[in-house]
C-alpha cells in the first residue's frame, strides 16, 4: 500500500509540472479571460505580444559603430582621404542628416612611430581631412569638432604593421556621450 502511495505522489508531481501556465493558456483556450473575439486580454487585439526592440538605440553611439561605421583608415604618414574612407564618410554625413540634433567629434589618430609632436599634427591633420569633408557633404561645421591624440590612444597594441595600420584612422565620437 504504501508503495503505491508514493507512486501517485511522485505522479501527481510529473503531472503538475507538465500542466500549462496561464501564458499559454490564451492559446489552448483552456483557461483565462477572453475578450468577445476569443484573444486573450492580457495579449491585445492583434494575439500576439509586442517584442522589446533588437539592436542599438538609434541615434546613439552603438548605433552609429553597428550600423554606419566610426572609423576611416589613412596611409602611412598620410592625411588624405582613399577612395574607401570617402565612401565611409558619405556614410557618416547621411546618418548625420538623419539625427540632427547629434553633435560629433572626429578623433584623429596615428600609430607609435613618430615623435609626440608629429604624431599629434599628423592625427589633426587627419581629423581635419575627415571634418572637411562632411561639411563638403552639406554637414553644418558647428555640429563637428575635432581632437588629436596622436599616438597616445591606440586601437591596438603592438609594434607591427597590422596593430600600425589599425591606429592610423579618425574616429566619429557623438559628443557627449
Amino acid at each position: 500500500m504504501r508503495l503505491k502511495l508514493s507512486g501517485l505522489v511522485v505522479a501527481a508531481f510529473v503531472l503538475a509540472a507538465c500542466s500549462s501556465t496561464g501564458d499559454d493558456a490564451g492559446s489552448s483556450g483552456s483557461s483565462g479571460s477572453s475578450d468577445s473575439s476569443g484573444q486573450s486580454a492580457s495579449s491585445g487585439s492583434s494575439g500576439q505580444v509586442a517584442a522589446a526592440p533588437v539592436g542599438p538605440k538609434p541615434g546613439s553611439q552603438m548605433d552609429l559603430e553597428v550600423n554606419v561605421g566610426d572609423r576611416v583608415f589613412f596611409a602611412l604618414d598620410k592625411s588624405s582621404l582613399s577612395a574607401e574612407s570617402r565612401t565611409a564618410i558619405e556614410r557618416w554625413a547621411a546618418w548625420l542628416k538623419t539625427y540632427q540634433g547629434n553633435k560629433v567629434i572626429v578623433e584623429g589618430h596615428a600609430d607609435e612611430r613618430g615623435t609626440r609632436e608629429y604624431t599629434l599634427a599628423l592625427g589633426e591633420r587627419r581629423a581635419d581631412s575627415a571634418r572637411d569633408y562632411l561639411v563638403s557633404l552639406g554637414i553644418n561645421p558647428n555640429r563637428v569638432k575635432i581632437v588629436s591624440f596622436g599616438k597616445e590612444r591606440p586601437a591596438v597594441p603592438g609594434s607591427n604593421e597590422n596593430a600600425w595600420a589599425q591606429n592610423r584612422r579618425a574616429v566619429l565620437v557623438i559628443d557627449g556621450n
